[in-house]
């Protein structure tokens, strides 16, 4: 092909009048041929890779970019070829251009065909040697499918040899982040030079240059906060420096005229304060997420932790009088991620609290303050600190962007010893003490099971020692939480592991109990299950950042993390009546009976159209998840109230099929002990023609996330290859489904079939990830795409259905721009799912409309269908 001809497509995509790319160009090396990746921030970031061959670069863009772990296959699908001269192209492409955004050259250098390239592209296989800046060693290419598509998807692999290195402990993307053309931490060279964009079309009244790095966007439904690692003593390098301050973390969305402030795990709490929700307005930020902490000053203006609580004590509404304390309350303000429709979080720390600086220096109101650093040694600070009475500090690196997890770029030196511990008892009082002797404390070790740390037994005044008793009282329990083998002295009171106390002591004890330990107060901002003894870290052992800009941003539906509380418990209909209420339905999460019927009362109405119209088996869990469970898909007339039976045709010689509607049909089924809610892939208006294809993506023994999450990519990739639409949910366990809406066209057998033609393909194609076979023997280190669930009565759990599993995990329908960000298949859990319900079924958007018929694909795949 002539070398005009290949970059036709190339061209016809781009305006040469506005962007500045290369149009052609470029003298090929005669020596050797070129090779260049270029990391480019388009709608996501990704890595293209080019390869100099026959007049011109050959490229794929690779969604995580190289890795040198043999192990881990990156697909790379393959773009149009692009002009010799793009090469050393590093710049802006424009607003509504092809490919918006930064590009910077991330490696460059040369590369050597190991066999006939020709024959290599043709075949589909291309192994090579790259001797660049930073890849070097050899390489192959291998192309997934040939069928003539215009974007064929490939894996780039690194093949075995001494540049080799494994993804657990070395990311060079991670490790090697910046150009190596223009400035260290800086995209591209026109931003280095350029320390502020110019602002423009601004809504605030706040008129200011945005720093390099923003980016604009739409505000965020949510943001997680950044937290810090507890260290040993201060690391070198540069460092900002602030106080710790002994109160609640707390971000805060404002937009427009609407204030919503949540802690740091989602919940929301502006009702709580209207005071500060009326401070925050005053600001008059247009859009904006602020990050801070509530404290409530006590004595010499140093914060206190027991005032703070009690600013909440009796508040639940906005009418409720304020008390003395919730008056008192300041918000200190030390980040800002998001501002005036720009997303800061890849900006520097330095530059986002610059523009916080001169924001907050036009504020007027006492409430709201600025988390000033300082420009001192740490050790001069700590000590400081701590003789004013404060917790400690918390250093923050210079030049780290924000990142919603716990990093090394975030640290706490603390004055003492000083966290949260799980409430699991309390002991009578001795003497003329009131209420409790002490508190009975426990904490989660890393399978998640509750160990005893100890007692406290001081910190108390008489009212609180009365108040804590009586709240125990209405948690007391007969199930122990601690193994049998452990021992507590005297006759302890057991109570539901839900109640949290901050506790200062001296140290720990080489039985891992806490050392002259005192009560600080109760805490209502975290959750009981995420509450695990708190690491020390060595300078030595940080993993800082090494760049200035986060790979990733959190798309605007971003979830919640893990350990986020659930919302509000929602109001069950008077008619519905829960026997056994209390009954432990999970151990590990502590979750009741009602809790997961309050559960589905929340996702109802996200969750029927899910279920509308399809039948349904239901899995029973009488015991709890612990127990035996019972799968039902028939039931009786008047057995399960509002739950809809269908024509007994549909299933002959047996009782009618089960079709779940309304929320009195699931809620009633929630008080009969079921736990999970199975649909087929059929309506039942149309049993004998199934409307979507499931396939369930089921890791065997070892396999890392990761990979699950690189093969829902691949699935999805040949999924589009086939012209068909792809959407994602989580399992609520371990695994993945991608879910396929089809035209109503095929019988089960043919649609089957069809999915495990495909399963098929998968397994010989990538081998080292996929298995065709069902079983945990055949699926060790690989991952089995569970085609049976597409066969004729087989059924998938639903979305927003909880499992019947320890933690109980809950089903959730997510973006294929979250996969990245999740953590797993029960990313969301019953406890959790409340700060997910605003987004709510949005990530499946157009889902109906996306319904596509199967002849075309079968036919790209050569596949003759029964029917």
């Amino acid at each position: 092909m002539a070398k005009s001809d290949a970059l036709a497509l190339y061209k016809k995509k781009r305006n040469f009048d506005i962007t500045s790319e290369p149009a052609s160009g470029g003298k090929a090396n005669a020596k050797a041929l070129a090779y260049v990746i270029q990391k480019h921030w388009a709608n996501r970031l990704h890595y293209d890779f080019r390869l100099e061959f026959e007049g011109t670069l050959k490229s794929w863009a690779v969604p995580k970019g190289p890795s040198l772990d043999p192990k881990v296959k990156r697909m790379a699908v393959q773009v149009e070829d692009h002009p010799l001269a793009y090469g050393d192209f590093e710049g802006t492409i424009p607003a509504k251009q092809y490919g918006a955004g930064d590009v910077i050259v991330w490696d460059r250098g040369t590369w050597l065909p190991l066999e006939d390239p020709v024959k290599g592209f043709k075949s589909g296989k291309l192994k090579f040697e790259i001797h660049g800046e930073k890849l070097r060693g050899k390489w192959t290419l291998v192309r997934m499918k040939g069928n003539g598509e215009k974007q064929q998807p490939w894996l780039l692999i690194k093949e075995h040899d001494d540049e080799e290195r494994p993804a657990a402990d070395y990311d060079i993307t991670e490790a090697l982040p910046d150009s190596v053309l223009s400035a260290p931490g800086s995209r591209t060279k026109k931003a280095a030079a350029k320390k502020v964009l110019t602002k423009t079309g601004s809504t605030s009244k706040h008129a200011a240059a945005f720093p390099t790095g923003a980016v604009k966007a739409k505000l965020p439904t949510t943001i997680e906060p950044q937290l810090a690692t507890l260290v040993e003593t201060a690391p070198a390098g540069e460092w900002l420096y602030e106080l710790k301050f002994d109160g609640y973390r707390l971000m805060s969305r404002l937009n427009g005229d609407k204030v919503n402030c949540f802690t740091r795990n989602g919940h929301d709490w502006t009702a709580k304060m209207p005071q500060l929700e009326k401070a925050l307005k005053t600001l008059k930020l247009g859009s904006a997420w602020l990050d801070g902490e509530i404290v409530v000053p006590g004595k010499d203006g140093i914060p206190d932790f027991q005032l703070l609580q009690g600013a909440f004590e009796g508040r639940g509404r906005k009418s409720a009088a304020p008390t003395a304390n919730e008056a008192a309350i300041v918000y200190y303000v030390f980040d800002l991620p998001f501002y005036d429709g720009h997303d800061l979080r890849d900006v520097p720390l330095v530059e986002r609290r610059a523009l916080l600086q001169k924001i907050m220096a036009k504020n007027k109101s006492p409430s709201l303050r600025f988390s000033d650093a300082f420009d001192a040694p740490s050790k001069d600070l700590v000590s400081s600190a701590c003789k004013l009475g404060f917790e400690g500090l918390i250093g923050k690196r210079a030049d780290a962007p924000y990142q919603s997890r716990r990093s090394a770029d975030w640290i706490k030196l603390k004055c003492g010893k000083r966290q949260e511990f799980v409430i699991c008892g309390f002991t009578e009082p001795k003497g003329s003490r009131s209420g409790l002797g002490a508190l009975l404390l426990g904490l989660h070790d890393a399978d998640g099971k509750l160990q005893y740390a100890g007692n406290v037994g001081s910190g108390f005044n008489d009212k609180l020692l009365v108040d804590l008793r009586a709240s125990l009282d209405k948690l007391e329990t007969s199930v122990r939480p601690f193994d049998a083998k452990t021992k507590v002295e005297g006759k302890p009171h057991w109570v539901k592991p839900k109640v949290l106390a901050e506790i200062a002591f001296a140290d720990w004890t080489n039985t891992n109990r806490v050392r002259h330990a005192v009560f600080k107060g109760l805490r209502t901002d975290k959750t009981a299950q995420a509450i695990a003894r708190e690491k020390v870290v060595k300078p030595s052992e940080l993993k800082t950042s090494t760049k200035a800009a986060p790979t990733k941003k959190t798309s605007a539906h971003a979830a919640q993390k893990a350990t986020a509380e659930k919302t509000a418990s929602p109001a069950l209909p008077k008619t519905l009546r829960v026997t056994h209420p209390e009954r432990m339905i999970d151990k590990k999460s502590g979750l009741t009976k009602l809790d997961l019927v309050q559960h589905y009362a929340a996702v109802a109405d996200v969750m029927r159209p899910h279920l509308k119209g399809r039948p349904v088996s239901l899995v029973r869990a009488p015991s709890g998840t612990g127990g035996e469970l019972f799968f039902q898909k028939h039931a009786k007339a008047d057995e399960l109230p509002g739950v809809k039976l269908l024509d007994p045709a549909l299933d002959p010689d047996h009782d009618s099929l089960l079709e779940i509607g309304n929320l009195t049909g699931l809620l009633s089924s929630a008080q009969m002990n079921t736990v999970e809610f199975h649909t087929w892939n059929a309506v039942a208006s149309a049993i004998g023609k199934p409307d979507r294809m499931t396939f369930d993506l089921d890791p065997g023994e070892g396999v890392a996330w990761s990979r699950m999450q690189e093969a829902a990519l691949l699935v999805r990739t040949l999924l589009e290859e086939l012209g068909l639409v792809a959407f994602l949910k989580t399992s609520g366990g371990k695994g993945l489904h991608v879910v396929v809406p089809l035209k109503k066209q095929y019988g089960w057998d043919t649609v089957k079939d069809f999915s495990h033609h495909i399963v098929l393909h998968l397994a010989k194609t990538i081998p080292q990830l996929f298995v065709a076979k069902s079983g945990p023997r055949n699926r060790v280190g690989k991952i089995f795409a569970d085609y049976l669930r597409n066969g004729f009565g087989a059924t998938t759990v639903s979305a927003w259905s909880a499992r019947a599993r320890p933690g109980m995990g809950v089903s959730v329908p997510v973006s294929w721009d979250e996969l990245p960000e999740l953590t797993g298949g029960d990313h969301w859990t019953v406890e959790t799912t409340g700060a997910r319900l605003a987004t709510g079924n949005t990530p499946w958007d157009g889902y109906a409309a996306s319904a596509k018929p199967l002849s075309a694909a079968m036919k790209k795949m050569g596949f003759k269908p029964r029917d």
